[in-house]
Parts: C-alpha cells; structure tokens; sequence
C-alpha cells in the first residue's frame, strides 16, 4: 500500500497522468443561469461569453468522499490549490478533520495549474517510492517553497474582474497595447514587467526558468494555458531547446480557471530538484 493522493481540478493535472499515479482528483463548480455543474460537464463555449458565470470549490463532503474511498491505503494526503484563492483549502481541512491527523493531512499548495500539479506529482512521487504520510507531507511542502509559475495573457480583463489584480493595471495593458505578464507566488498574483511582443514574452518567462537554475539540479516543468495550446506548445518546445527536463507535461486550463484568466493565457511552472543531476 501506499500513500493516497487527492487534489483539486484547479490543478489541471492531465487526465493520463492523474490515472498513472493513481491521483483522486475533485472537481470544482460552476454556476451558470442559476444552474450549478461540475468542471468538465459544460462545454467551455458556453460559459466564456456569459459574464453571469460564477465558479466555486467542492464541498467538504465531496472531499470527505474522496478521501474515504482512499482510507485503506497508508493515509491521504490532499493538496489544494491556494486558500486565498478560494474556499477549497478550507473544505478540504473540514473534511480531513472527520478522520484524524494520523490517516489524513492537507497541504495548501498556496498556488493553482500547472504549478500545483507539479507539487500533486511530486507527492505522487514520493508515495509511490514506499514514503510514510509525514514524509510525502514534508515533500510536498518542500515544493510548494521551490516551485514558480510565470503567464502572459492577451489582456488583464478577466483578472481584474476577479480581484485578481488591480484594475489600473488591466487599463495599462489595454490602452498600451503591451503583453502583461505575472507570476503567482505566495498565493497572490504579482505584476511583472510587461513584453512589448508575444515572442518577447515567450522569452521572458523561458528566461526565468533558466535563470532560476541551481548546479546538480533537474527540472520538472509545465506547459500551462488556457485555449492557447499551440503557444504553450512553443513555451515547452523553448525550454526542451536548453535543457532536458525530468518532468514535462501540458496543463490545459479547466473551465473554472478560464473563467477568470480568459482565453489565450499561456506560460510556464516549475521547479528545479536538487541532486538530480546536470543536463
């Protein structure tokens, strides 16, 4: 037996990759004309131009389901996309508290995407390895320190409507025609340096992964994007181009993170492991 996994499909962890490592995931939730529906049950064609959807997380009991249908295994470890974006974290500890500290931890991975899949996968990881509860806990949170996650996006629109970032920046990126970017770190969405084209910005964030590189170190990385899968093709495809990574996946953005990034937001997260070895 092995340590179970459970996270959030904020995550946007691949479906093959969640399947392969045996990882629960709980969907998130969307209301649209007074109806509510899980992530993945509604085309996204239908939400992105109603600005009356609304998105919310799962319900403790939906985490306290998921989680006991894990129970037999050697503890559950459930990871959630950041508390200050959303109520998930607190259901998911609601729920936790049902079965105790020494059957089930929560770990706010105090990010979202591809971000918070590499610190599902890196758990996922160590659990598969033979490691107890307490030491996939203590992996996970090693990595929720190290891992970065850096975007562009068309406009800033749907970020300012969703609190995200303040609203003068969304001004800036519409009336200056520049491409905004930002990084997510801390559990709070930070404005960076605006490109002045899509191929600067595409280097911009390539730039910051190589820049953040430690000797004898390996790189797990995501490809993240919401409905723009050719330009996260090409973010992978630069960084495959300098170095070869340990980890490598797409992220496709569901339906409840496109509703408040937009379409066409594309980037990269990752992390650099230690003694992994050098490329």
């Amino acid at each position: 037996m092995t340590v179970a996994i459970v996270t959030d499909s904020a995550a946007a962890l691949p479906a093959d990759l969640a399947a392969r490592h045996r990882i629960t995931v709980v969907p998130m939730w969307l209301t649209l004309g007074g109806e509510s529906v899980r992530e993945g049950e509604r085309a996204l064609s239908e939400l992105l131009g109603d600005e009356g959807v609304s998105t919310s997380g799962p319900a403790p009991g939906e985490f306290a389901s998921a989680i006991e249908s894990r129970l037999g295994e050697d503890g559950v470890l459930v990871l959630t996309i950041a508390a200050s974006m959303s109520g998930t974290h607190e259901a998911a500890t609601v729920a936790a508290s049902q079965f105790g500290d020494d059957d089930v931890r929560v770990v706010d991975t105090a990010t979202a995407a591809g971000a918070e899949a590499l610190v599902v996968l890196a758990a996922a990881g160590a659990a598969e390895r033979g490691a107890s509860l307490e030491e996939v806990e203590a992996v996970a949170k090693d990595v929720v320190e190290r891992v970065q996650l850096v975007a562009a996006v068309p406009n800033l629109d749907h970020l300012v409507r969703s609190g995200r970032v303040p609203g003068i920046a969304g001004w800036a990126g519409r009336r200056l025609r520049i491409n905004p970017l930002f990084e997510f770190r801390g559990g709070k969405v930070h404005r960076l340096r605006p490109a002045l084209s899509g191929d600067a910005a595409v280097q911009r964030m390539v730039g910051r992964v190589l820049r953040s590189r430690e000797p004898n170190t390996c790189l797990h990385v995501a490809a993240l994007h919401a409905l723009a899968p050719d330009s996260a093709d090409v973010l992978l495809a630069r960084v495959e181009a300098e170095v070869t990574p340990a980890t490598k996946f797409v992220g496709e953005f569901g339906s409840v993170m496109v509703v408040h990034t937009g379409p066409g937001l594309h980037g990269l997260a990752w992390w650099w492991e230690p003694d992994g070895g050098d490329d």
